[in-house]
């Protein structure tokens, strides 16, 4: 699917990905905040689980799009 519907999932509550990462089992999640939040606003973030890319534990970290990701139809939900 293209990342427009990903995008969907994701504030339908889901966890997207993309088959042609280079990460194994990278995904992302939409953070809606609450009272208790430093964040005030929703944000996307990807979480590296560990073993992939050489990260040792798991790793959760904001995440922005790129050109390719916003372009290429090869986004799943996870």
């Amino acid at each position: 699917m293209n990342f427009w519907k990903a995008l969907e999932i994701l504030k339908n509550g889901w966890r997207v990905s993309r088959e042609n990462w280079n990460g194994k089992w990278l995904f992302l999640t939409l953070q809606i905040p609450t009272k208790l939040s430093k964040m005030t606003k929703p944000y996307i973030y990807i979480t590296i689980p560990a073993g992939s890319l050489g990260y040792e534990k798991e790793e959760l970290m904001p995440w922005l799009p790129s050109q390719t990701d916003l372009l290429w139809d090869d986004w799943l939900e996870v």
